[in-house]
């Protein structure tokens, strides 16, 4: 068993070998030519080296490396696996583009190990709608869609300097200490080495960006914060009922937790489907897209954002004794008086769609 002093140290150590690793791989994707170019719905206006996954699997892998128990590495063997071929899609992604279809079917291949064999599964309301199991084909139903929705909502998040990071960063220090608290140091330890790394890319990805995530990275931090997400609802939701560290809320914590993705994700959705558009249409309608488009900067545009997300995350610590029938109806509030007050704020001006 570890200790939360050890699992702070290699998370520095994640952090210190990914704040390394990026100048080097810096240097060598501007050597191979491999940028992410400024286009159409693309706010950078300079070309710059993508593929900042690399750095991250990197630092948070070796990191893990050297503490993780042969036995832990066993007990998550499909759990990292999902995350190699993730990254190996996004990979593929960032070197030569996929279209959106294809980047979506690509994905049930990582998104099924995860699912069908580290049985990361979703298989009950969790007191929203009663206490009932799901039946079998509901279980992997929800939770195939939970996990291509979290993992394409991050990915889509990345769209600004900062702001994938900064969503990431919260995400998995949230999810790390409380695993910790709740008895799953090894979990904590993943979440937190992954959140060193993360801390260690933001350094590079601040405006001016030096490097992108890319969708080698995007993808695959998507994925572990989808996995984070289903096993803190689990977990959560197991906790007896007079636990100190357990939330009432097990769903509306998870989303609020990662509200900023999902949120826009889906906002976003249903703003083309009302216009009788497809989904996988680029455009310029994502929150940080509205939020430069009333005069922001990036970087005031992710510190709102950030403040957004911090204050979901501190509403359901805060309401932690509230159930599920309650918050999620209340963050439903919150997330339509945040879309009227950008769309009272939007300045008159067309926005410039286009296929991606």
């Amino acid at each position: 068993m570890i200790n939360f002093l050890q699992i702070f140290s290699f998370s520095v150590i994640a952090f210190l070998i990914a704040f390394l690793l990026f100048p080097v791989t810096i240097k060598i994707f501007k050597q191979l030519n491999w940028f992410d170019t400024p286009g159409t719905h693309k706010i950078h206006s300079a070309s710059v080296p993508s593929m900042g996954g690399v750095a991250i699997l990197v630092g948070a892998s070796l990191a893990l490396l050297m503490i993780l128990p042969l036995q832990q590495w066993i007990s998550f063997r499909y759990f990292f696996t999902s995350m190699a071929l993730m990254f190996l899609i996004g990979l593929r992604d960032d070197v030569l583009a996929l279209t959106p279809r294809q980047k979506l079917f690509s994905q049930f291949l990582p998104v099924f190990v995860l699912v069908f064999l580290d049985r990361t599964l979703l298989s009950s309301f969790y007191g929203l709608f009663g206490e009932g199991e799901f039946p079998r084909w509901l279980t992997y139903s929800v939770t195939l869609f939970t996990v291509v929705i979290i993992t394409n909502a991050y990915n889509l998040a990345d769209g600004i300097d900062g702001l994938a990071a900064t969503v990431g960063i919260f995400a998995t220090v949230f999810f790390g200490v409380w695993f910790y608290l709740a008895g799953e140091p090894y979990l904590s330890l993943i979440s937190l080495c992954f959140g060193g790394a993360l801390i260690a890319f933001i350094l590079f990805n601040w405006q001016p960006s030096s490097i992108f995530m890319g969708d080698t990275g995007a993808l695959m931090v998507g994925l572990l914060l989808s996995f984070l997400a289903i096993r803190f609802i689990n977990l959560n939701y197991a906790l007896q009922v007079d636990n100190s560290y357990r939330f009432s809320a097990s769903i509306s914590t998870a989303l609020a937790v990662l509200i900023v993705p999902i949120f826009d994700t889906l906002r976003v959705i249903i703003l083309r489907l009302k216009m009788g558009q497809s989904p996988f249409r680029a455009d310029r309608k994502h929150l940080h897209h509205r939020l430069l488009a009333m005069g922001m900067t990036h970087a005031e545009a992710v510190k709102w954002l950030a403040l957004m997300n911090l204050g979901f995350i501190i509403l359901a610590v805060v309401l932690k004794a509230l159930p599920d029938q309650v918050m999620i109806p209340l963050l439903v509030l919150l997330c339509l008086v945040i879309s009227f007050v950008l769309k009272w704020k939007e300045p008159a001006s067309d926005n410039p769609t286009h296929d991606a």
